[in-house]
């Protein structure tokens, strides 16, 4: 054996790691998903990782450990690239969220102010009316009649 070569205990440590790194980089992109993120782009490099995943149980099954582990290292990179990026969505879409949150306060605030405005100015526009209405009537004095 050369001292290059990768032990079974080796490559069988490399695919838990990459099973759990995997596992995370699939429950980073779910939380991203459900924060409003747009996680299209991280499906396909999810998809790869599991590939390299696959890949790598089907090598430790042959005895080809070494083989295993690389592409084991292959899955956890890529699984490690992937909560990164999700992470990075996340936070993007709570503050795309927040900012969304204040436009419609914001916006709402003046469209209430706009509609107090306007229906006061509407009342004294008719109250205007009314007073010259009634100012500019005549009252008629009616003689003789009981």
């Amino acid at each position: 054996m050369a001292s290059a070569e990768v032990s079974e205990d080796e490559a069988s440590l490399a695919l838990t790691n990459a099973e759990k790194d995997l596992v995370l980089a699939y429950q980073a992109v779910l939380e991203a998903e459900q924060a409003g993120a747009n996680v299209s782009s991280l499906v396909p490099k999810l998809n790869e990782a599991g590939e390299y995943l696959a890949r790598a149980q089907v090598e430790y099954r042959i005895g080809h450990f070494e083989n295993a582990t690389n592409f084991a290292g292959s899955s956890r990179s890529i699984g490690d690239e992937v909560q990164n990026a999700a992470a990075g969505l996340k936070t993007s879409a709570f503050f795309e969220r927040v900012q969304h949150m204040w436009f419609m306060m914001i916006g709402s605030l003046a469209g209430m102010i706009l509609v107090f405005l306007g229906s006061f100015w509407v009342w004294r526009a008719f109250k205007r009316r009314y007073y010259r209405r009634v100012l500019g009537m005549k009252p008629e004095v009616v003689s003789g009649e009981p």
